[in-house]
């Protein structure tokens, strides 16, 4: 630790073409109260840009970019070195929403009761007309798909009834907006006793996994009746998956602000599954959580459109995650 000059987390840069690019390629100054030093440094040391922590010496501010975080706790002398830096021009904004733009997800790891509380509105939690519109795009994506997979549905059915006995829908408790459960309805993908231990993580190359099951699940064809979930108000077309609340309950011990995920509904796809391969790790949860966070913060129909353009990808193309 360097003192009140701060230390550096050095790396190569790229060059970047766009002024957003061009900003990005400068040294990037981070200042938060002097306990959180540690703790932050072991974190934004492992980003690929170069970044320097609580260097309140540094002169020629107006073109710099500078982060602070959890600055309600610096002190008054601290605070009016980042209120002078924004008048003079620098580029001034809480550290997690800069590395949101910067990076694509959210580091939850930083999350703390600001980014909920003393940022933006959460759009798609607080704006009606958001709301209305989301619903209106489900319900439209859902009549559309229905009509559209059906003959999909059907040969789905036919192959999972050869192939072994057993129901063709699996159903399966799930929870969703404020923490409410529900039923999510697949295609079964898995033998009928494959939770005869209890319940376990679903993994990539899953032993309980059927034929038909591999091929349904890459093409995410296994999902197509939750779109009965829309029609019932339950879930979305993009969102965050629903979780089981038995892995939910240990997650949360783990992973900050876990169950905020649930103050939208559920999707059958979303940005976490378009964005990071397969996985059921708690690394790989922690991953996912940060895709939906950033997905609830920053949520526009627009990205809504871009998630489902992927998704479609995935499905024809088999690409999987």
């Amino acid at each position: 630790m360097k003192g009140r000059k701060g230390f550096r987390f050095n790396s190569a840069l790229s060059k970047l073409k766009s002024n957003r690019e061009a900003r990005q390629l400068q040294v990037i100054y981070v200042y938060c109260p002097k306990d959180c030093e540690i703790e932050v440094g072991k974190i934004i040391s492992d980003f690929s840009f170069d970044i320097v922590l609580n260097d309140y010496s540094i002169s020629n501010i107006s073109n710099k970019v500078i982060c602070h975080f959890e600055s309600v706790r610096l002190s008054d002398k601290e605070k009016d070195f980042l209120i002078n830096a924004t008048e003079l021009g620098a580029w001034v904004e809480p550290l997690v929403t800069y590395l949101d733009s910067r990076l694509g997800y959210t580091e939850v790891k930083l999350l703390h009761s600001g980014y909920f509380l003393h940022q933006k509105a959460f759009s798609i939690l607080s704006n009606k007309r958001i709301q209305y519109t989301k619903r209106f795009v489900d319900l439209t994506a859902a009549i559309t798909l229905f009509f559209l997979t059906l003959p999909i549905g059907i040969l789905t059915a036919i192959a999972i009834k050869l192939e072994s006995s057993g129901p063709i829908f699996y159903r399966q408790k799930r929870t969703g907006e404020y923490n409410v459960e529900f039923e999510v309805i697949k295609f079964r993908s898995m033998t009928i006793d494959a939770e005869s231990g209890g319940a376990q993580w679903a993994t990539k190359n899953d032993v309980r996994v059927t034929s038909v099951g591999k091929f349904i699940r890459k093409t995410r064809i296994d999902e197509l009746p939750q779109i009965f979930n829309i029609f019932k108000n339950e879930m979305s077309i993009v969102g965050p998956r629903p979780e089981r609340e038995v892995f939910i309950e240990s997650l949360e011990q783990e992973i900050p602000y876990y169950r905020f995920r649930h103050a939208v509904k559920p999707g059958i796809t979303g940005l976490a599954q378009v964005s990071y391969p397969y996985g059921a790790s708690l690394e790989d949860a922690v991953w996912k959580h940060k895709y939906d966070i950033f997905y609830i913060k920053h949520h526009t129909t627009l990205l809504d459109l871009k998630i489902l353009l992927s998704t479609i990808r995935v499905v024809c193309f088999g690409m999987g995650r």
